[in-house]
This record gives C-alpha cells, sequence and structure tokens, in this order.
C-alpha cells in the first residue's frame, strides 16, 4: 500500500477554522487547536441561541399586548385577555397580537372592545 500525504488536506481544513474564527480574541483566531476549541463551543452557544431567541421574542410580545392593555379605558390583565380570547374562539397569534397593539393601535382597541363586549 502506498503512502498518503495529507499536506495540502490538512492545511485546507485548517484555513476553513482559522477563516471561520476570524474576529476571535487572542489566540482564538491564531492557533489551530485554540481556534478549533473556540469553534466548537461558539457552535454550541450559536445552537442554544437559536432556542433562547424564540422565547425571548415570546416574552417580548406578552410584554408589548400587557402594555397595550393598561392604556385601554378598562384595564384588563393579560391573562384574562388571552381567557377571553379563547372563550370567544378568537384565533390569534400573539405575535400578531403583538403587532397590532404597537403598530395599530386603534385596531387593537377595537379587538379589545370587541373580546370584551
Amino acid at each position: 500500500m502506498s503512502r498518503v500525504k495529507t499536506g495540502t488536506t490538512r492545511r485546507a481544513g485548517h484555513k476553513k477554522v482559522l477563516s471561520m474564527t476570524k474576529g476571535f480574541r487572542m489566540t482564538k483566531n491564531r492557533l489551530y487547536k485554540v481556534a478549533h476549541e473556540a469553534l466548537l463551543h461558539a457552535g454550541e452557544y450559536s445552537f442554544v441561541g437559536r432556542k433562547l431567541r424564540k422565547r425571548d421574542m415570546r416574552k417580548l410580545w406578552t410584554t408589548r399586548i400587557q402594555a397595550a392593555l393598561k392604556l385601554q379605558e378598562n384595564p384588563m390583565s393579560y391573562s384574562r385577555f388571552i381567557n377571553v380570547l379563547k372563550v370567544k374562539n378568537i384565533l390569534l397569534n400573539r405575535k400578531s397580537m403583538s403587532l397590532l397593539a404597537s403598530d395599530y393601535p386603534t385596531v387593537f382597541t377595537n379587538l379589545f372592545k370587541f373580546s370584551t363586549k
């Protein structure tokens, strides 16, 4: 069996890792071994971050709806409002309600009045 040299393949792999860690601090963008470990950790953090972003966005939508509910003539708690919507079978998700609350307050007010009748 003939000998296989890995020089070009290994160099390409190292260059790929080092280019992906561009912008990292200290030796994490210069030394391959440290950069590879930093890249693995960065991948884990980004995976977790994608899950956390969903949670954060839902919290933001809830907060926007709560703030809009406090501005109504007869303020209502968030949980009671969501319950009223479920009872009245109004199928609006929190993202669209938050959009209404922040960008179209008159429409949200009409929704509130309709749901509390």
